[in-house]
């Protein structure tokens, strides 16, 4: 089978939902397989050589999707002066930065400050799910009625296209679990789209489906499909995107390399890490994504996002985010600190962001709305500085310095991978887009 679909579902208050599926690496009949994929790939990058770039740079990107936007307040910028309906009734605590604080929800996280970069001044003008995490995962808002597919690709399909994976025998772009919602590739083309893992890491029987053969299914008997693939395509020929015919040989052998390759099911492979380790992470799907994200970086993939979804939290907003903030504190503080002893943080650049904050003051249902006006986004590595970098003003309504977008997040993340945002790809009409518009860099955080 080369096209899994799945029946999980998530669902925010715009009455959006996203159905999962997973493309197969295995070769079989119909569907988009994983040499489809290389394919499409190659036609692509064929099309459109011009601004491309290459690196043999060892750089690398983790960025953890805070699904439905957090709230800045319970999370990196508590306001402990402000009146009680604007802190709300948790405490703020001590960072190992004097005079910063966290909120009691963070306790690892504040106890590592100093390997931690927080901006607490990201801002932007849209206050709805789709449009701004449309502009926090392409640089650009979505237009048009809610839903659909990106109009812009992703960072992932961006850096995919311009720098491939740090391995030939890993893929570029990898999503856990799953694509985020606007994480697609958009005009790039499906060849640049993520290869999701799926399912729950946190499964003792977790196992990536692209990686692996039925059990009725012998390497010896896949190689014996193949060679009788490759005697049937010498006798006929296939049209490529531009209309062409070419023999899709090297693409096969491509995807059947990456479905037996160790290395591979190796990188993937989460149940070689130690129980120690795993429990350091918690051991619960956040924390077990970010474990596997490290994993992934580390065996060569360029680039990997973690969905942490549910943080739209429009009622009884404290009760709802205990819990999700303890396995998100966990397995972040966990990461960072797994990747400094690892040697790898400058290599590896962190970053958690979610599509907006939070309203200032609660809501009659004890919860906070939607706030594109003010935000806190986390990075770490990269050899970026750590500390608190700017501030919003008294009651965390909006920036009081240091104004940034997210964009000027995504320039970061573009600079540490050695990636132009200004270089161009014609979008669906033959225009040609610059991969950011607004990409002034974060100086301050340099």
């Amino acid at each position: 089978m080369l096209t899994l679909w799945g029946d999980r579902r998530e669902q925010l208050c715009d009455s959006s939902s996203r159905r999962s599926f997973l493309r197969a690496g295995a070769l079989g009949l119909g569907g988009l397989s994983l040499a489809d994929v290389l394919r499409l790939r190659a036609a692509a990058g064929a099309k459109e050589s011009a601004g491309t770039q290459t690196s043999v740079s060892r750089t690398s990107v983790i960025f953890v999707e805070l699904a439905g936007g957090p709230t800045q307040f319970e999370t990196y910028d508590p306001k402990p002066q402000a009146p009680k309906e604007y802190r709300g009734p948790l405490k703020a605590i001590s960072t190992s930065v004097p005079g910063e604080q966290f909120c009691e929800l963070l306790p690892r996280q504040a106890t590592m400050l100093d390997k931690l970069t927080v901006i607490r001044s990201i801002h932007h003008k849209k206050s709805s799910h789709d449009p701004s995490s449309h502009l926090t995962q392409t640089g650009y808002y979505k237009t048009g009625p809610k839903g659909g597919p990106a109009q812009m690709p992703s960072f992932g399909a961006v850096i995919g296209k311009t720098r491939g994976a740090n391995d030939p025998a890993l893929p570029a772009y990898v999503a856990v679990p799953t694509i985020m919602r606007n994480g697609g590739a958009a005009h790039l083309g499906k060849g640049f789209e993520p290869f999701q893992t799926m399912g729950n890491p946190n499964d003792p029987k977790f196992h990536v489906e692209n990686l692996s053969l039925l059990d009725s299914v012998s390497l010896s008997r896949l190689d014996d499909r193949r060679t009788l693939q490759s005697a049937l395509d010498r006798q006929r020929e296939l049209v490529d995107l531009d209309g062409s015919a070419v023999a899709l040989d090297e693409f096969k052998q491509q995807a059947f390399d990456l479905v037996t390759s160790p290395q591979a099911r190796q990188a993937f492979d989460i149940s070689q890490e130690s129980d120690s380790n795993r429990d350091r992470y918690g051991r619960n799907t956040v924390g077990q994504s970010m474990l596997l994200a490290r994993r992934l970086v580390e065996s060569g993939v360029t680039c990997v996002t973690v969905r942490v979804t549910g943080w739209d939290d429009h009622s009884s907003l404290v009760k709802r985010i205990k819990p999700r903030t303890a396995e998100y504190d966990q397995g972040l503080a966990a990461l960072v600190n797994d990747l400094h002893e690892r040697g790898l943080r400058d290599d590896v650049l962190v970053i958690a962001m979610g599509e907006f904050g939070r309203t200032p003051r609660f809501n009659k249902n004890a919860g906070r709305d939607h706030w594109g006006p003010l935000m806190s986004v986390l990075l770490a590595g990269g050899g970026l500085q750590p500390g608190i970098y700017g501030s919003s003003t008294a009651k965390g309504e909006t920036p009081f310095d240091m104004p940034y977008r997210p964009e000027n997040v995504l320039a970061m993340l573009y600079r540490h991978l050695g990636i132009d945002p200004t270089t161009t790809f014609n979008d669906f009409s033959g225009r040609p887009r610059y991969v950011l518009e607004e990409h002034e860099l974060i100086h301050e955080i340099i």
